[in-house]
């Protein structure tokens, strides 16, 4: 259960992700419906109380044409609800789960950077001694953009850069601002951690100590 749960009941958290994703498009309650994967009735219910609440509104019928929803960009707190759902349900809550289940033996650490005006979603992916499979890691993303609706732009490195980041680095200032979310953190999966120099070395020297001693 993530922290949205107790804001957003799961039919508001359906709509909203597909109208945040694209808060500009009026939106028929049938196609709303398609794409959130809800019943025509439950969606209809479900717009009267974003509309009741100031989140949507709507655009009467025109012609030949359905009555259409869209985001109301007007609403007090439509930046900070759009920012929930962009670190929840959206966008975070499925991303984790994708890197948590398909590649739980690669990632050590991902953070979503935040989300340009077209909605794409920008990603750091941060993997351990084994690198993501490139071509599963694209696959993997294009099925998710096309389940949230959102174009996803995925970084991947190595673990070694992350930690020896320089101010200089292009994605430091991304990973420091305050809209950055992270989404799986050290020892949330089974990815092992890149072994260091000086590690190999000492286990070197043990190797050697252990050879070099008298046998019995």
């Amino acid at each position: 259960m993530s922290a949205a749960d107790f804001l957003f009941s799961p039919e508001v958290q359906k709509l909203l992700t597909v109208l945040y994703a694209a808060p500009d498009q009026q939106f028929p309650t049938s196609e709303l419906a398609r794409r959130s994967k809800l019943a025509e009735a439950e969606t209809a219910l479900t717009v009267d109380h974003l509309v009741r609440s100031g989140i949507a509104k709507r655009q009467a019928a025109k012609a030949d044409q359905a009555e259409t929803v869209q985001v109301d960009r007007s609403f007090v707190f439509h930046d900070e609800l759009r920012s929930i759902a962009l670190r929840s349900f959206a966008a975070a809550e499925p991303i984790r789960s994708m890197l948590q289940s398909r590649f739980k033996d690669s990632v050590v650490r991902a953070f979503v950077l935040g989300e340009d005006a077209q909605g794409t979603v920008e990603l750091l992916v941060v993997h351990g001694q084994l690198v993501p499979d490139e071509a599963a890691m694209a696959a993997a993303c294009q099925k998710l953009s096309k389940t949230m609706g959102r174009h996803l732009k995925v970084h991947v490195i190595p673990l070694g850069r992350f930690n020896d980041m320089s101010p200089r680095d292009p994605l430091s200032s991304r990973i420091s601002a305050a809209t950055v979310h992270e989404i799986v953190a050290l020892g949330d999966t089974k990815a092992a951690l890149p072994v260091e120099r000086g590690g190999l070395l000492q286990a070197a020297r043990k190797k050697l100590a252990t050879l070099a001693r008298p046998s019995a």
